[in-house]
C-alpha cells in the first residue's frame, strides 16, 4: 500500500537504536527525508549511511543531549520544515517509589516526558504556519497498566497520554494531527535487560527470563517493525481522520484484564 509519504521531511528523536532506528528505516523505505536525532554520534552516522545506501535517502544527522540547555531550539532548527515529528528519545527508570529516588525520577521525567512536551511546543507552531503536520508520540503501554514496579515509567507515561489527547483534541482545527503509539513489550536491547531484572525477582533466576517471554500474546515479543509499520501508517494521509487519541501495540496485554 502506498502511504503517500514520499518526500515529507520527518524528525525523529532517539533514533539511533531500537524503535526509533526501525521507525528511520520504515520512513526511508516510503521515500522520505530524515532528520535524526540521539546522543551517540557515531550510531547515528552508522545509521545514516545504511538508509542512503538502501534507499538513496537524504538523511541528516544531530547528535546531542536533549535536556541541555539550548538543545530543543537546536533541534527545532536542525529539522526546518519537518512534516512529522516522532517523539521517541527517552527511557524512564524501573523501581518502586523507594528504588526511584527524587534525581533518577527527575532525569527519566526531563528527557521523556518534557522532552516530548517541550519539543512540540517549539514544533506546533511551525506546523501551525503552514496548515499541516503530524506529531506522533511513542508512549507504552506502561500508562494504561499501572505498575507498582515501574511506578515513575508508568506515571509519566499516563501524563504523555494525557498530554497526547489534550493537544490533539483540537489540534485538526490548525491542520496538525497528534497521536499517540503504546507499544507493550517490543523485542529490543532494552526488554531483554527487563525481563532479566524481572527473571532475578520474581524466578530468582535471570537466566529464566525466557519463562517470562513465554506469557506474552503469541508467546513472544512485538517485532520493532511491528510497532515501526503503525507509526508510519499513522504519520500517513491515509490516518488523516485520526487525532487526539492512543493506538496500542500490545497483542492485547491491556484488554485481557479480567475480574475473575
Amino acid at each position: 500500500m502506498n502511504m503517500k509519504l514520499a518526500g515529507q521531511r520527518v524528525l525523529i528523536t532517539g533514533a539511533s537504536q531500537g524503535i526509533g532506528e526501525c521507525i528511520a528505516r520504515a520512513f526511508a523505505n516510503e521515500g522520505c527525508n530524515l532528520a535524526l536525532t540521539a546522543r551517540s554520534a557515531d550510531r547515528l552516522e552508522g545509521l545514516a549511511a545504511s538508509l542512503r545506501a538502501a534507499h538513496g535517502a537524504q538523511v541528516d544527522v544531530l547528535a546531542l543531549d536533549m535536556t541541555c540547555p539550548g538543545a530543543i531550539a537546536d533541534i527545532v532548527a536542525f529539522a526546518g520544515d519537518a512534516d512529522i515529528l516522532v517523539n521517541n528519545a527517552g527511557a524512564i527508570p524501573g523501581g518502586t517509589l523507594w528504588d526511584v529516588d527524587e534525581d533518577a525520577w527527575r532525569k527519566g521525567w526531563e528527557l521523556k516526558v518534557f522532552g516530548y512536551v517541550n519539543l512540540t511546543r517549539a514544533m506546533y507552531p511551525r506546523m501551525k504556519e503552514r496548515g499541516r503536520g503530524v506529531i506522533l508520540n511513542n508512549i507504552g503501554n506502561g500508562g494504561q497498566n499501572f505498575d507498582f514496579n515501574y511506578i515513575a515509567g508508568t506515571t509519566g507515561n499516563a501524563a504523555l497520554m494525557a498530554f497526547t489527547c489534550a493537544l490533539g483534541g483540537r489540534s485538526l482545527e490548525d491542520g496538525i494531527r497528534v497521536v499517540g503509539v503504546n507499544p507493550g513489550p517490543v523485542a529490543t536491547e532494552r526488554i531483554g535487560k527487563v525481563l532479566r531484572s524481572h527473571a532475578a525477582r520474581l524466578l530468582g533466576d535471570e537466566a529464566r527470563s525466557g519463562k517470562l517471554m513465554a506469557g506474552y500474546p503469541l508467546g513472544r515479543a512485538a517485532t520493532v517493525e511491528e510497532v515501526a509499520d503503525c507509526f508510519v501508517f499513522l504519520a500517513s494521509p491515509r490516518s488523516q481522520y485520526t487525532s487526539g487519541t492512543i493506538v496500542t501495540v500490545d497483542g492485547g496485554i491491556t484488554s485481557k484484564r479480567s475480574v475473575a
